[in-house]
């Protein structure tokens, strides 16, 4: 399976694409009008950035509890739950006059559940597909967010200049059921990966374990913690901007998906892995010029070139698989996103309390030269799991020792 024709012909695969794209694009819509009503009704910078990316905070309290789900339940019903979830919470959040308390909590809500039905989505994507299909299955599962974004995020730009928040969370509350439809419906239920119970105590364990290998841990920090600190100075794109901050956040997507296409699809597996270290490195880069505080368009060209860097996950994940048990995957990709998403959050936060000190172009900046100090100091960790490096640790979960 080397091509869009053949993936795209897996029904399975198709539902499951289309199912992510609403969900996305949901999500992107919702989450710039919440911005725009946060930063509105409050002026916080900080409060404007949790609104908009804090909630995966919560999925640190789902990795540490119910992630073992992802491999105890079966994927679809994890997932139709989740989708559920978040169709209830967006018809909630259309209401006018709701609290901001009552809106965080939604959002909070629905990421503690999205925590362990990520895991299960990105385990059944392996079930889908061979194994050796993966980069691209997962490259053009990104692509679709790439796209959504730039759809969500500039629909919701247009859209809030003509209509209140609330209208445009009635159309998050459509795309929400679409996709909740399309995922119970186009795809078929599967068994559980494993029969044990899910208990916060299996979590706990399993997260230990797969914690305890170097190789795979070092992997994991290479996946959070780089482009959770990027993520920050996106965070930043509405008082950098204001109302403009919806083409940033589009630019910053399109680069995303352009990484994504092209390192997916038409580089061989050598290739993908000559070049995460040039992409690890072309994430940071670009946003240092944030500082000068250019125009809208170079600021955009900025996003977008920078954005190509994420593409330098899909073969680090590539390799995190090779580096884990099959009988964890769910666990394992769920602990993969769910510390990618929650390390957003913090230094979304964390850009957030730094924009209220400093001006917006200076903390992007900052942000970024941090991003790049860590990406450089977290390099020679990934030699343990380049290939020719040594046999991965691939045991059951159950078999290798806690430490």
């Amino acid at each position: 399976m080397r091509t869009y024709a053949e993936l795209f012909a897996v029904r399975e695969f198709r539902n499951l694409f289309l199912a992510n794209c609403a969900g996305i694009a949901a999500h992107t819509t919702s989450a710039l009008a919440l911005g725009a009503l946060t930063y509105a009704s409050t002026g916080s910078a900080l409060l404007t950035a949790l609104s908009m990316f804090g909630a995966p905070l919560a999925g640190v309290l789902g990795t540490l509890t119910l992630l073992s789900a992802a491999d105890s339940v079966p994927p679809r019903r994890a997932m139709a739950f989740a989708a559920l979830l978040a169709t209830a919470g967006a018809a909630l959040q259309a209401v006018p006059g709701l609290p901001l308390w009552a809106r965080f909590a939604i959002i909070f809500a629905n990421a503690y559940v999205g925590s362990v039905a990520a895991g299960a989505k990105w385990a059944l994507l392996t079930d889908i597909v061979p194994v050796n299909a993966y980069v691209l299955a997962r490259a053009t599962m990104n692509t679709s967010v790439g796209v959504m974004q730039i759809a969500g995020f500039g629909l919701a730009g247009v859209l809030l200049v003509w209509l209140s928040p609330y209208q445009v969370f009635l159309l998050a509350l459509v795309l929400r059921a679409v996709s909740a439809a399309v995922g119970w419906f186009g795809l078929t239920e599967r068994p559980a990966r494993t029969s044990e119970r899910v208990t916060v105590t299996r979590t706990l364990r399993v997260n230990r374990v797969l914690w305890a290998d170097p190789g795979r841990r070092s992997l994991l920090l290479n996946l959070w913690v780089p482009g959770g600190l990027i993520v920050g100075c996106e965070a930043l794109f509405v008082p950098y901007a204001a109302d403009r901050a919806g083409f940033l956040l589009a630019a910053a997507a399109l680069g995303m998906l352009a990484g994504d296409v092209v390192v997916g699809r038409f580089l061989s597996p050598a290739l993908r892995e000559r070049w995460i270290h040039p992409l690890r490195v072309l994430l940071p880069l670009p946003y240092l010029l944030i500082l000068l505080s250019p125009p809208l368009p170079v600021a955009m060209a900025v996003a977008l070139v920078a954005s190509v860097g994420y593409a330098c996950t899909l073969p680090m994940q590539e390799r995190l698989i090779a580096h884990s048990p099959p009988e964890a995957r769910g666990q394992v990709l769920g602990l993969h996103g769910n510390g990618m998403l929650a390390a957003q959050a913090v230094c979304a936060a964390l850009a957030g309390a730094l924009a209220d000190l400093v001006t917006p172009s200076r903390a992007v900046a900052l942000l970024a030269a941090v991003a790049l100090a860590v990406t450089v100091a977290l390099t020679p960790g990934l030699r343990r799991t380049a290939p020719g490096a040594g046999e991965p640790d691939s045991r059951p979960a159950a078999a290798v020792p806690a430490p």
